[in-house]
């Protein structure tokens, strides 16, 4: 009995031990961006050597698939099923820029670290190049209904964008608020 009790011990230490060197990476990640970020780096943070981080994450793409996926557990994208519940596409529209510019406004610093290191780290663009499917995936469900116009799907596609709620709010100084109901002109006015 006491072998099992220290087998199962162990691998709680394990477990324990891989997530404070997953969370210290996404503390990394999210403030100075993924490529800025050394092994060492997630080590020293995690109170780990760096032969224990390699153990647990034999190379780096082992260790991002981890951080992504921790990062979305932490901050998810918002859910498309609170919009597809309106029969209105128009108000669909709108519940989707909503919740997608909120969800910009708690997560956009970390955002635009991680598109700056997507144009050098292999990891990050994978994980951007499946993020901007999603969000095409996305402007043609809600633009769909608004009309067959190419010019109607891509103003869609704009309003939806990191890069028009960034330019709205950030550089032009807009509430979220301010730039959903700027988009939804632009996009009633294609």
């Amino acid at each position: 009995m006491t072998r099992k009790y220290e087998l199962k011990k162990r691998a709680e230490r394990q477990a324990e031990t891989r997530q404070r060197i997953v969370e210290a990476a996404v503390a990394l990640h999210s403030t100075l961006g993924p490529a800025q970020t050394s092994f060492s780096a997630i080590a020293k943070k995690a109170g780990v050597q760096r032969h224990t981080l390699y153990a647990h994450f034999p190379d780096e793409p082992s260790l991002f698939r981890a951080c992504s996926s921790h990062w979305l557990a932490v901050h998810p994208m918002p859910d498309p099923s609170r919009w597809a519940s309106s029969a209105d596409p128009r108000l669909r529209l709108r519940r989707a820029l909503e919740d997608l510019y909120g969800w910009y406004d708690g997560v956009g610093d970390q955002l635009e670290l991680f598109q700056r290191d997507a144009l050098i780290s292999p990891n990050v663009a994978a994980v951007q190049d499946a993020w901007a499917d999603e969000l095409r995936q996305t402007a043609d469900a809600l633009a769909a209904p608004l009309g067959r116009r190419r010019a109607v799907r891509a103003a869609v596609g704009h309003a939806l964008a990191f890069e028009t709620w960034r330019s709205l709010v950030r550089h032009e100084g807009l509430t979220s608020r301010e730039a959903v109901r700027a988009m939804l002109s632009f996009v009633e006015s294609v």
